[in-house]
């Protein structure tokens, strides 16, 4: 039995590589970068991990071995779910993993952006020391946040804002209010861009949430809001998103994610101090690393064994 590693962002494979062999399977490392390559270096395969390659219908279809494509992470947007679900090929992927570290970095976002501190930061080491050069500054109690999608790191997140006194709000059309325990008032999308000084992204990159955030919405939001993606760089409308940025129709923003990854050396959002860039790093620590590698090689294990494996997305 054969598995094959897609593409990775990874050095050490000696945990997935003990768990496959235990499993009577071995494991072949490929870094793919093209459809062609996938079909050449996976033939043979019943198992397929993915990182960030597209995994297409062609794909699937050039693989009649093909049991189970488990993703190295939550989304499986990249994934061809239809096609794989009409070849009766599981997609998995791990939901769980990188909870901490999202609502985290999220947060050091949300405090960098509403404290300034990588402007201050720049002017003091440019020579300027000057409180005044931040103003306005406003005392968290004063703020509210909005989170748009209220699942499993939003809700961590939530905990943490309310902890150091922000307010929270969320949009999520698929959660009811009754549902909620804590002191969070779910609202529509457009109430959440008009009341929230901070704006934060955690929604998956569905048809529904493709470019969501748009010059509609920003026409709505208050010009002191700031906004903050750790969620899918392609939810936000990222002309729409420079434009309101230069008009003044909201103040910063701080994006763990873009449309393009890398972002392009040319791109505007470069050049903006009200802006604070890091390169899809929201999910990493070492022990999430650790998290997903076991879980990601579990999923096939448990298929491998004639199971279904526990994350399943075409269930």
């Amino acid at each position: 039995m054969k598995v094959v590693i897609t593409d990775h962002n990874y050095m050490d494979f000696t945990e997935e590589r003990k768990m496959f062999e235990k499993a009577g399977a071995t494991l072949e490392i490929s870094q793919c970068t093209t459809e062609e390559e996938v079909i050449q270096a996976s033939q043979g395969a019943i198992a397929l991990i993915n990182s960030d390659i597209p995994i297409t219908r062609k794909i699937i279809e050039s693989l009649p071995d093909l049991k189970v494509i488990s993703r190295y992470g939550i989304g499986v947007d990249h994934i061809d779910v239809e096609a794989a679900t009409e070849h009766q090929v599981y997609v998995t992927n791990v939901p769980d993993y990188c909870q901490d570290e999202v609502a985290s970095h999220a947060l050091a976002l949300i405090m960098s952006l509403t404290r300034k501190i990588v402007l201050l930061n720049q002017q003091v080491k440019d020579g300027r020391w000057a409180f005044d050069e931040a103003a306005p500054l406003h005392r968290f109690s004063s703020q509210t946040v909005g989170l748009v999608s209220y699942g499993k790191i939003a809700r961590t997140l939530s905990a943490h804002l309310q902890a150091i006194g922000f307010n929270v709000i969320a949009y999520d059309p698929y959660v009811e209010q009754a549902n909620i325990d804590v002191d969070v008032e779910l609202v529509s999308l457009e109430e959440l861009m008009k009341r929230s000084d901070v704006i934060s992204l955690h929604c998956p990159l569905v048809k529904e949430t493709y470019q969501m955030i748009n010059k509609e919405m920003f026409d709505l939001a208050k010009p002191n809001a700031v906004l903050v993606n750790t969620g899918r760089g392609a939810v936000i409308h990222e002309n729409d998103l420079v434009d309101a940025l230069v008009a003044g129709k909201i103040a910063g923003a701080g994006l763990d994610v873009v449309e393009e990854e890398p972002i392009d050396e040319n791109h505007p959002l470069l050049t903006m101090d009200q802006v604070i860039l890091t390169p899809h790093v929201a999910f990493y620590s070492e022990e999430s690393m650790e998290e997903l590698k076991q879980k990601t090689a579990s999923n096939i294990v448990s298929v491998l064994q004639g199971e279904k494996p526990k994350y399943v997305v075409n269930d």
